[in-house]
């Protein structure tokens, strides 16, 4: 634990974040600036709020996920096909420093929310837009969630085994990854912002803010690596390899004789090296094709077949210690079960202990990246649907009659 003085409060601490949208991209970036100190509004709809309440394993009728995808957040239920909703959205989204919305396009337009809209009033406004295909193109309006990112952006082509269909990562990893591409979009954008003037005061316009337009389809295409270059060049088209990692060898999965499975980097050649000796191939260390990957990748086969025999033969705790001793990258691939107890998660501190307002115990993910400083908190878990109505409406001047004459007419 770094000895460094750390602020309770957050690097974001008076940034004010409006979030529109449901699901797992949008709230997965406003997530991770309200980690960060940053006051971030959620509005939802009246009736069930966002469906990810709902998705996968319940508590009481809510989704565990909430917890943690709407932790530190404040629940506005508006319903924005009513004037009133839209005016108290407006009001709010005029205020704030940042809107992370994903809708499809046109649908904040609609509303009198969208960008071009809104900066009239506050050019330092930062709306972070994410989207199936982005705010532009041909495809603009079609609906995009993120495995048809994945699939479009290249990676579901290169996951899975050769002779099988492709297949997804268990999570939806396309989702996140647009999450994290609006997060460092909205980053630049606000230290943009900022060194231009700020945030707009009375009297005093600010610095200037911008679109961050994200496509999920092209955040995933920004992750892979060499694909473009490669077959532009030299014709190349990446295909499925399964556990391996293409054309950098020895990088695989094996399985060990307790039906374990075991992740083994053996691809730099001083690695390489101290591998086969370890596994008791000597002919392979010595082997001069063999020191360098070039020459490696055309025995890929080989090479392969020598690791997985060797882990077949012990079980994966000897073949670990074996490829520590021998300093080789190595591991156990994880479930969470695994997770839970391991000494390396446990000394870094990745569970926080929480409670649910029943006194249930509950463990959530610690919040990353961990800075020295300023680091993210936990504040409260994800909130009950429109938990904080009358406490932001009252911010906005609305006293406790026309509050109850809103919630009375459905606008809530």
């Amino acid at each position: 634990m770094s000895t460094e003085k750390q602020s309770t409060a957050g690097p974001l601490a008076g940034i004010k974040v409006l979030e529109l949208g449901t699901l797992i991209a949008g709230p997965f970036c406003a997530r991770m600036l309200a980690e960060f100190g940053a006051d971030v509004i959620k509005i939802e709809a009246p009736e069930g709020g966002d469906p990810i309440r709902h998705w996968r394993v319940l508590k009481d009728g809510t989704s565990l996920w909430w917890s943690v995808q709407a932790r530190n957040k404040k629940s506005l239920t508006l319903n924005l096909k009513d004037a009133r909703g839209r005016a108290i959205a407006r009001q709010l989204a005029l205020d704030a420093d940042i809107i992370i919305e994903n809708y499809r396009p046109g649908v904040l337009e609609k509303w009198d929310l969208g960008y071009e809209q809104l900066k009239l009033e506050n050019p330092a406004l930062i709306m972070v837009r994410l989207s199936g295909f982005g705010q532009t193109g041909p495809m603009r309006d079609l609906p995009g969630f993120g495995a048809i990112g994945e699939s479009m952006g290249g990676l579901r082509y290169v996951s899975g085994h050769p002779d099988r269909p492709p297949v997804r990562v268990g999570v939806s990893i396309g989702d996140s990854v647009a999450a994290l591409h609006g997060v460092i979009g909205a980053m630049m954008a606000l230290r943009h912002r900022d060194a231009g003037g700020g945030r707009r005061t009375a009297g005093h316009p600010g610095g200037q803010g911008q679109m961050v337009d994200v496509a999920l389809y092209e955040a995933v295409f920004n992750m892979m690596e060499s694909l473009v270059p490669e077959y532009d060049h030299a014709g190349v088209v990446r295909e499925r390899t399964g556990g391996a990692l293409p054309g950098i060898v020895p990088s695989n999965t094996y399985t060990t004789g307790d039906g374990e499975n075991i992740v083994i980097a053996g691809n730099g050649d001083a690695i390489f090296k101290r591998l086969m000796l370890a596994i008791g191939r000597i002919d392979m260390a010595g082997d001069a094709q063999l020191a360098r990957n070039d020459g490696r990748v055309a025995r890929t086969a080989e090479i392969d077949a020598a690791i997985g025999a060797w882990c077949a033969g012990r079980d994966i705790d000897s073949a670990l210690a074996v490829l520590k001793a021998a300093d080789v990258p190595a591991g156990k691939i994880y479930s969470v079960r695994d997770m839970m107890s391991d000494p390396q998660f446990l000394a870094r501190e990745m569970f926080e202990q929480h409670h649910f307002a029943d006194g249930t115990p509950v463990k959530l993910p610690a919040i990353t990246p961990k800075l020295s400083a300023t680091p993210g908190r936990t504040k409260w878990l994800g909130p009950e649907l429109g938990q904080h109505n009358d406490e932001v409406l009252r911010g906005l001047g609305y006293d406790a009659d026309a509050i109850a004459g809103l919630r009375r007419d459905g606008v809530l």
